[in-house]
């Protein structure tokens, strides 16, 4: 199939990526993708014929793209859909699942694995088995909140009682999710917990990556969640070998994978494998609820393949003004005020440097850092207290998710880029540099 300058996506997996199976596209080096994504987490976690916990678009392969290559893409827009949403922290049902509440799904009532689900009503009872009827929803909040956005002056409220009871009665609507989406809308729960709490909104996606080397549930490709996949009793289960040699992190709920970034990711499959989703409205450093406002939207993005760029997890080029203070290119001032220091002190070769953030993921905090060290570390060849020290003056580790994703941020140098393959992105992210 000859290749596109523009794919269109509106379709979706149910919760696994697959490298068996077919992929939309292609579409050209260079080229563009344009999404309708569904909202992630809450609706797909009381959706049981979804497996994987979120509900993202199926890949689309990227011409040129091998095992061994990156891909970089370049996130031009991303337009929140959604009119109200409902989230919150979270608490699993007992006696609903098998191992794992996110991805094995069964009714208590006829013990049908993945069912198919009616809505009854409103509330945290409504989403029933259609096969008995039984109660269902593998999740509960502990403490929950119904969001209405004002898109053109990009903030969210949260609503009362009676407002949240409105929106859960036409859930769909309200949640605006796509056409082929299968989700149960979250708004039917009503949560009403926080009452007037305004949220300034600045969309990112959670999801966006390529397409893992062997069947993995969407919300487990990373290093935090995918540890719940070692020694399962599901279908899904992995050796922990397998969940380091497959997985592709492209669950990240980093805030700063926003309009205008790079993403730089892995490619483990052919093609590549480009898929996104999980849009959220909002949120902080961490998403430390489980949780944040999961909405629909409509992406654009670039993809370029990177030939012989070989990583072990993705590369992120922040908007310059999310990185941190000391991460940021340096001005004309400082650069020349560097220079006049340099030559005071007899520094032959002061460094030209470019921003660079290394994602890191595993079960905790502490594992997700030495993993984002040990792959910058292994990338640029040179020792893991390097990358400590250079992290730590020129740049910082950020949490994008509690419990065990982060970014390793800093100043990289000019030679270092051009030796793997970075520069020329480096330098169109920050060309002011």
């Amino acid at each position: 199939m000859d290749a596109k300058q523009t794919v269109m996506v509106n379709t979706f997996t149910n919760g696994i990526l697959d490298p068996a199976e077919d992929m939309l596209g292609p579409v050209k080096d260079g080229g563009h993708i344009l999404a309708n994504t569904a909202p992630g987490c809450w609706g797909p976690m009381i959706t049981p014929c979804l497996r994987g916990g979120h509900e993202v678009t199926k890949p689309v392969y990227v011409e040129g793209a091998e095992p061994g290559d990156a891909i970089a893409v370049t996130i031009h827009s991303i337009q929140v859909t959604s009119i109200a949403t409902s989230s919150g922290n979270d608490l699993p049902v007992d006696g609903r699942f098998l191992g794992d509440p996110f991805i094995a799904v069964h009714c208590p009532g006829c013990g049908t694995m993945y069912p198919d689900t009616v809505i009854q009503g409103i509330g945290p009872e409504a989403i029933r088995c259609a096969n008995c009827g039984e109660d269902v929803a593998p999740f509960i909040f502990t403490n929950g909140y119904t969001m209405a956005f004002s898109e053109e002056d990009q903030i969210g409220i949260t609503l009362p009682k009676e407002q949240a009871e409105t929106v859960a009665k036409d859930g769909k609507s309200y949640m605006n999710t796509p056409e082929n989406s299968v989700q149960n809308p979250i708004v039917t729960f009503a949560p009403h917990d926080l009452v007037g709490v305004i949220s300034r909104m600045r969309p990112f996606l959670g999801q966006l990556g390529t397409t893992p080397s062997k069947a993995t549930p969407d919300s487990h490709n990373a290093g935090d969640f995918g540890s719940f996949l070692v020694g399962a009793p599901h279908d899904y289960a992995v050796t922990q070998e397998e969940l380091h040699e497959h997985r592709t992190d492209g669950h990240m709920d980093i805030s700063r994978v926003r309009a205008g970034a790079t993403l730089i990711c892995p490619v483990k499959v052919p093609g590549g494998g480009i898929y996104l989703g999980d849009m959220h409205a909002m949120q902080g450093d961490g998403e430390i609820a489980g949780h944040t406002a999961d909405v629909a939207g409509i992406v654009h993005l670039q993809v370029h393949v990177l030939k012989g760029v070989t990583l072990k997890g993705p590369v992120l080029l922040p908007n310059e003004e999310d990185l941190p203070y000391t991460a940021r290119p340096l001005s004309e001032k400082e650069k020349a005020a560097a220079k006049r220091l340099a030559e005071k002190w007899s520094v032959r070769e002061p460094e030209t440097s470019l921003p660079v953030s290394f994602i890191g993921t595993g079960p905790t905090l502490n594992d997700a850092t030495n993993s984002g060290l040990e792959r910058a570390a292994r990338f640029f060849q040179v020792s893991v207290p390097e990358i400590m020290n250079r992290a730590t003056i020129t740049g910082s580790i950020e949490i994008g998710r509690h419990p065990g994703v982060v970014t390793v941020t800093f100043l990289a140098p000019e030679r270092y880029l051009k030796k793997t393959g970075l520069y020329e992105q480096a330098v169109k992210q920050y060309p002011n540099a």
